[in-house]
């Protein structure tokens, strides 16, 4: 059962009285590598504390005739290979040590634009910068003595107050309701900030100074734009930046100043912390300039607040009075650059921008000098902190309330030597400034020390008993913590009430007495029962290595075993060796057969296309033998029908000489033409026709001397075999109309210019006439009447058999002759126009017949 608790909890607060001691802000300086191995350096470090700034030709003090080497003194340089971790733990550890023994720390970053100040302060997600280090080596100390969630609670006003277990439970649980009704509509973490989950962490951990505190860490981000401060962690429905609302600053109760109405964060990890911190850098206003892709636009500021309050007599909860807390605070300023308008040529919203940054540096910077004056003269002269947002809120730090360090980043570009000498300049003034030592704060709140070990053990001791079996009767009480008494009453005697100062002590030293006489029996009988407790294991002791004597026997009878085993197993393994090295090389035989036997297969294949090129080319080349042949054959054919045409004119010319002469010598009288037409045969059985056809013959002087007709010898003496029957008149497609007295008569005729339907000939037709129209060799238009009988024959088609042909021309009395171009193109046209339109005449089909003449 519990004892009674009868004490109350003391009513000593940790106290932050004034120090005399004094120390410097702590300045640091850090080189960024050159972006260009082409680039000119116009700082080198001297020594791990100095660093010499040489001006280049294009300064303005280099052009002004007042160039020299100037060597500016910090607390630590780092140059360009110095990285992350080491800068950590010179700058970042020391105000992280402070923050977990209950003292306030300021760091700045500050520098040029674009010389590193983010990536100092922030860093990658493989090689994190002073914040996420920060982060990592808080949690890794307090990770074991944190309290849970919602026992701490912000008042608003720059405190915190307890909650109870009752009230810090509801609010747990309203907060995992919350977050299961929003749970559809919320984005996974995971997907927000990829950078969380693939950083690496620093392992760093330190030594709690009070392991019988709880801790509780609050994160809060703000920034500081165009001298107004913005909250970057507030909910707010409108995400354009112009819409936040405007935060102000206030004091409390301790003169501390803080943001009123800031949000701030209850992180249980750093991975809440950063995705905190993530939330409020897509608020951050950052832009592109000349300098700097995405330069900052504002003056960021990371706050890490750690609150630790002492637990109750028995270890278990936090004590429920407000004045055992103590709150620590860490700041981390990322200040934005300071800029030249003739550098970065910015106008409108960019050039305001900047005016309002480089006003915040000038006012921060005044304020130091103002500092440094007041302390090197004696003066008095008051701090201009209000005239910037950013010093305001600084104020209790320069005052003495923390410790103050700076970083300065600087890039050793020689293009940045006008910027980077103000900025060295007003870091070394700033080391001249004295800052307060904070005095300790006091953590003994008058409890016992160790009471939460002691409640861990008598947990452990109660959970071990529970598996065993004892429920009852447990002999170890939790409130019996080892301790005579309280802190000593005040023994300072200041007048003659001395006696009730003696009185007090009296009694508290009775009490003592006798409290130690109680805890001295107590801790004899503890000590008998830790006796038989300490011959009880003693024997189980002796059994156990009885037991693991005979278990050692067992152990070396296995391990014999498994040498053999062993054995076994690399005989089995050589052999298996020996099969994998004979399989092997028969998989390397089979495969230069398939090698092999690929090749031969290409080289069939080559072949057969060799082959087929070798057939391709000889038939090209008898294509090439017979086109050559044919062209030969042409031009022979030609060159013969140009000598038959050249016989044929002599020989028109000759008879039109003997025209000629016959003319002058016998008078004109009625003369007719006499023609004849060769015989045509037709085989209707093999389907081919064989006709001969004679040219008419040229009358010859002695012909031509004609005497009277007696009478004609083609002449039928029955018209009615020769009228009755249906004509296929074959007259050409434009015939020249005929002048003569004597016209053809056909009374059933049908008329066509071309043959292309064989039904013309074989359905109802008996009789067949061809017209011709051509020039004689006089030049006189000559029309030619071919006539034949339509014959069937045993195939189904029919045969025109030609019977006679009718001449009708006519002649000038005066017996003018046609010129040579006139008889050229007649002989030209004799004969064979006559057998191309005769094709379906003579066969009845649109198959060339083979026509051979006879004379």
């Amino acid at each position: 059962m519990k004892p009674v608790r009868t004490r109350n909890l003391p009513k000593k607060t940790p106290s932050k009285t004034k120090s005399s001691s004094k120390d410097p802000v702590q300045v640091f300086c850090r080189l960024r590598p050159m972006q260009n191995e082409s680039d000119q350096a116009c700082m080198t470090i001297i020594c791990p504390r100095s660093i010499q700034v040489t001006p280049p030709d294009t300064s303005a003090n280099y052009r002004a005739g007042s160039a020299k080497d100037v060597i500016y003194s910090f607390q630590r340089v780092f140059d360009e290979a110095v990285g992350q971790k080491e800068i950590f733990e010179t700058v970042g550890l020391p105000l992280v040590k402070s923050l977990l023994e209950g003292r306030n720390g300021l760091l700045f970053a500050y520098g040029v634009t674009g010389s590193g100040k983010t990536y100092t302060m922030n860093g990658g997600p493989q090689d994190g910068g002073i914040m996420p280090r920060s982060l990592d080596v808080l949690f890794n100390s307090i990770h074991n003595y944190q309290a849970k969630k919602y026992t701490f609670k912000a008042d608003k006003m720059n405190g915190f107050e307890i909650q109870s277990d009752v009230d810090a439970l509801k609010e747990r649980q309203q907060e995992l309701i919350r977050n299961l009704e929003s749970r559809p509509t919320r984005t996974p973490r995971k997907n927000s900030d990829p950078e969380i989950f693939c950083r690496q962490p620093d392992t760093t951990q330190l030594d709690l100074p009070c392991e019988d505190n709880t801790y509780a860490v609050f994160v809060t981000y703000v920034e500081i734009y165009n001298n107004s401060v913005f909250d970057l962690l507030e909910e707010s429905q409108d995400s354009v930046s112009q819409y936040r609302q405007v935060k102000i600053l206030r004091e409390d109760a301790l003169k501390n100043m803080y943001v009123h109405g800031v949000t701030e964060v209850e992180v249980k990890s750093p991975e809440e912390a950063f995705e905190a911190f993530y939330k409020g850098q897509k608020k951050k206003r950052v832009a592109n300039t000349m300098l700097n892709a995405e330069s900052s636009r504002s003056h960021s500021v990371f706050s890490i607040r750690l609150v630790q309050a002492p637990l109750d007599y028995h270890g278990e909860t936090v004590a429920q009075e407000k004045g055992g807390m103590v709150i620590s605070q860490l700041s981390l300023v990322d200040l934005a650059g300071c800029e030249r308008t003739n550098r970065t040529k910015n106008s409108g919203q960019r050039l305001r921008e900047a005016g309002n940054i480089n006003n915040s540096l000038m006012s921060l910077r005044s304020c130091l000098e103002i500092l440094r004056e007041n302390q090197l003269t004696g003066a008095n002269k008051m701090v201009p902190y209000r005239d910037s947002k950013l010093t305001h809120l600084f104020k209790n730090y320069l005052d003495g309330e923390g410790e103050v360090s700076m970083i300065v980043c600087a890039n050793p570009r020689a293009e940045d030597y006008d910027e980077t000498t103000q900025v060295m300049k007003f870091a070394e003034m700033s080391q001249e400034v004295q800052i307060a030592r904070p005095v300790p704060v006091r953590l003994d709140f008058g409890f016992t020390p160790g009471r939460r070990k002691a409640n861990q053990v008598f947990r452990t001791a109660v959970k071990q008993l529970e598996e065993e079996g004892f429920n009852e009767n447990i002999p170890i009480d939790v409130d019996i913590v080892y301790s005579l008494s309280s802190e000593f009453p005040s023994m300072d005697i200041l007048g003659p009430e001395g006696g009730k100062v003696l009185t007090e002590l009296k009694a508290f030293l009775q009490e003592r007495i006798k409290q130690r006489s109680l805890l001295g029996k107590d801790l004899l009988l503890k000590q008998e029962h830790f006796r038989a407790l300490l011959a009880k294991v003693e024997q189980e002791n002796i059994l156990v290595k009885q037991e693991s004597i005979t278990q050692q026997a067992q152990l070396d009878q296995e391990r014999n075993r498994m040498r053999n085993l062993t054995v076994k197993l690399g005989s089995v393994e050589r052999q298996n060796s020996t099969l994998q090295r004979r399989f092997e090389e028969q998989e390397h035989k089979i495969s230069i057969l398939q090698q092999e036997k690929a090749d031969l297969e290409m080289a069939l294949s080559q072949s057969a296309i060799d082959k087929q090129k070798v057939k391709s080319r000889y038939n090209a080349k008898v294509a090439m033998e017979t086109e050559k042949i044919s062209h030969v054959l042409e031009k022979k054919l030609e060159k013969d029908r140009q000598q038959l045409q050249n016989a044929i004119r002599a020989k028109d010319e000759k008879l039109r000489r003997v025209r000629h002469a016959l003319k002058e010598d016998i008078p004109p009288s009625s003369a007719s033409s006499t023609s004849s037409l060769a015989n045509v045969t037709s085989k209707s059985d093999g389907g081919t026709t064989q006709s001969s056809s004679a040219l008419p013959k040229t009358p010859s002087a002695d012909s031509r001397r004609m005497g009277l007709a007696l009478r004609n010898p083609r002449h039928r003496r029955s018209r009615s075999v020769e009228g009755t029957g249906k004509w296929l008149d074959h007259c050409p497609a434009t015939p020249v109309p005929l002048s003569t007295v004597f016209q053809p008569n056909m009374k059933k005729r049908k008329s066509v210019t071309k043959l292309t339907d064989v039904k013309d000939i074989t359905k109802g037709t008996e009789r067949y006439c061809l017209t011709t129209q051509e020039q004689d060799t006089d030049g006189e238009l000559e029309t030619r009447l071919y006539k034949g009988d339509v014959v069937p024959t045993c195939s189904g088609g029919a045969q025109v058999i030609f019977s006679d042909v009718e001449l009708l021309k006519q002649s000038s009395p005066t017996g003018n002759a046609a010129g040579p171009t006139t008889r050229k193109r007649s002989a030209r046209m004799s004969g064979v126009d006559v057998a191309e339109r005769c094709l379906t005449a003579v066969e009845g089909h649109g198959k060339r017949p083979h026509i051979s003449g006879k004379h």
